[in-house]
């Protein structure tokens, strides 16, 4: 009897040791419909909540200040009986070494959001079955999740996460629903896997592992040769525009990266400030003027995004 409390008190030590992969705030709003009763926008939330949080996503075992943040804001714009419209913005940022600073890594609207609810219904999902699109579509960025997060950690260490969401996306080519087909739009959850997973813009991965693990990671213990791994991966984005200008998942970096690009360039030498305007306005010349601003200060510190 004492072995079998030990074994049953070492069991529920572990288990509050380690945790689920997530730690992901969602929300539910619905400020254009009216006429309906919001209590199963509050159901549809904590359910989601759940589905996201409390669910084991991966084989790994996950300590609680490992878990991965992020936040999922769905808006619904439209509800007709058991249908919902709507879209949904999905953000990932992970902690940055010996700082307080979060670095964003995805900040996205996906405007293609439709699907059926019935409240109190459970959630149904498989990674081997698409049987509901609601379902399907957050698993989908919870894999892309791990694999942007699992990216800037090691290189092409998404890349099973991926995978998954590839697999999600090939289950959804029979779905009604939009986002899931090549034909439809160039930019939806069909390219943005695709991107990812197409050996043609694999420079854009190794960018991310540079930034983060030998950029970012690096700069509280040596500024200059974090930023220099932050422009050795400039030059890799650089490269993967020049595959295909516009490239989908670079416009994503960019847009969640460009405050923080500006602020670390803000504080290089001369030469870096250059070479590194040169490429961002040639990869992303719609906000030139943005960085031509990094010309235009001064480098009397060197500090890291954090502030320190």
């Amino acid at each position: 009897m004492k072995h079998l409390f030990l074994t049953i008190l070492a069991v529920l030590l572990f288990s509050g040791i380690y945790a689920q992969e997530f730690n992901v705030t969602l929300q539910v709003t619905s400020p254009k419909v009216e006429g309906t009763e919001k209590k199963i926008f509050e159901t549809l939330q904590q359910e989601l909540y759940d589905f996201v949080n409390n669910r084991k996503w991966t084989g790994y075992q996950f300590k609680p200040e490992e878990r991965i943040e992020g936040t999922i804001l769905i808006t619904i714009e439209s509800r007709s009986g058991e249908d919902f419209k709507g879209k949904m913005n999905v953000a990932l940022r992970r902690p940055v070494y010996k700082s307080s600073y979060n670095s964003a890594l995805l900040n996205y609207i996906d405007k293609d959001i439709e699907f059926k609810y019935v409240e109190f219904q459970p959630l149904e999902y498989s990674d081997n079955t698409f049987s509901s699109n609601l379902t399907s579509v957050i698993a989908y960025y919870l894999y892309v999740f791990l694999g942007i997060d699992g990216d800037s950690f090691a290189k092409n260490g998404g890349g099973p996460y991926f995978e998954k969401a590839q697999n999600i996306v090939n289950m959804g080519q029979n779905a009604r629903e939009k986002g899931w087909k090549a034909f439809e739009s160039q930019k939806n959850r069909y390219w943005l896997v695709e991107n990812f997973t197409n050996p043609t813009y694999s420079s854009v991965r190794e960018a991310i592992y540079r930034y983060h693990r030998l950029g970012l990671d690096q700069m509280s213990d040596d500024v200059e040769t974090g930023r220099a791994a932050i422009n050795e991966s400039l030059e890799l984005l650089k490269k993967a525009n020049r595959e295909k200008p516009g490239l989908f998942i670079l416009q994503l970096f960019l847009e969640a990266k460009r405050d923080e690009i500006i602020n670390i360039y803000s504080q290089a030498s001369p030469m870096d400030k250059t070479k590194a305007v040169n490429t961002l306005k040639e990869i992303d010349p719609s906000n030139s003027s943005r960085y031509q601003k990094i010309l235009e200060t001064g480098n009397t510190n060197t500090s890291t995004p954090t502030g320190k």
